[in-house]
């Protein structure tokens, strides 16, 4: 069957069968589980729009079921096995991985990226939005800070991968220690704790762009009269962006921060493209991904607490969204 045809009947049982689905479930709710009552009509009715919106819910909870919530319990339920998975060791896994050093460094690393890449995105991108907002070119300044956006973590890692290579011909750090007469090459990716902050400055110079899209529009949402009304009472340009606009767009930066927290908390493909995980750079992800195809047990424990590590973070995130919406 060619591809066209797949599509094209894939769309018409999708849709066929949403629309059959809700047909058949609201004639089977109003005809035979509530049917009309000749002495209290109304009763039956009432009770049937109490239970239909529910089918309408129900494709939406059953696919995340299926697809979230199904997933959660079975890799739970499978980190509790050992590697092949034949032999029950309950939390075994677990007392494991956390008596382990590596699992140590890559946790430690984790909440190093936590720490900084959030905070260094997000205040680069709202210095820029201020900073653009003011210039005439502002337009293309913003194009070319969020150009890094259009590009994958792996295609960003080897443009960077140039930029830190111990080759002074092509490396731009040995080209400037090479100018200031340094005897040998220096390879920033083997230079333990730090080069975990090689590493972090990739996803700052990607996610820059996001946080300046996000904080630009909402610095542009500012009333004008709050800002003219500070310069009136002869506040400077300093105290009318730190006391005026940052508060006024405080729950668009949190979004922002916790935002760029959950994606810094599940990033894998810079630190495998970069390093691999040597000389001290591992993190969650990539400590899972070392032990994927040769423990699944202990790969799916890991799995595990990364997604605990994160969920906190994503109910915050909803709850500040939901604010914002307010």
């Amino acid at each position: 069957m060619s591809p066209l045809l797949q599509g094209i009947l894939t769309v018409v049982l999708g849709v066929g069968g949403c629309v059959g689905y809700f047909f058949l479930s609201n004639l089977i709710l109003d005809k035979v589980i509530f049917p009309p009552r000749a002495d209290n009509p109304g009763q039956n009715i009432n009770r049937a729009n109490l239970v239909r919106p529910w089918l309408f819910l129900f494709p939406a909870m059953a696919a995340l079921g299926l697809y979230l919530v199904y997933p959660v319990v079975g890799s739970f339920y499978r980190s509790l096995f050992n590697r092949s998975g034949e032999e029950f060791i309950g939390l075994g896994n677990y007392t494991t991985m956390f008596a382990d050093d590596g699992f140590r460094i890559a946790f430690f690393n984790n909440m190093l990226w936590v720490l900084f890449v959030p905070a260094a995105a997000t205040f680069f991108g709202l210095l820029v939005a201020q900073l653009t907002d003011r210039m005439k070119w502002g337009n293309i300044a913003k194009s070319l800070i969020f150009m890094p956006m259009a590009i994958s973590f792996v295609g960003a890692s080897l443009i960077w991968k140039f930029v830190y290579a111990n080759n002074a011909d092509i490396g731009l750090i040995n080209a400037i220690r090479d100018f200031f007469g340094a005897s040998e090459p220096l390879d920033v990716l083997q230079v333990r704790f730090w080069n975990n902050f090689f590493l972090m400055f990739i996803l700052v110079w990607i996610q820059t762009g996001f946080a300046m899209v996000i904080l630009s529009a909402a610095l542009r949402g500012i009333p004008e009269e709050t800002i003219e009304a500070a310069i009136i009472d002869g506040a400077n340009p300093f105290q009318v962006f730190f006391k005026i606009k940052v508060p006024q767009i405080m729950g668009t930066i949190v979004v922002v921060w916790t935002t760029i927290t959950i994606l810094v908390l599940k990033v894998f493909d810079i630190v495998y493209t970069m390093t691999g995980g040597n000389f001290g750079t591992d993190i969650l992800p990539s400590y899972m991904m070392s032990y994927m195809f040769r423990d699944d047990g202990r790969a799916t424990a890991v799995a595990f607490v990364i997604m605990i590590v994160v969920l906190p973070v994503m109910i915050w995130n909803i709850r500040q969204a939901r604010a914002e919406m307010k």
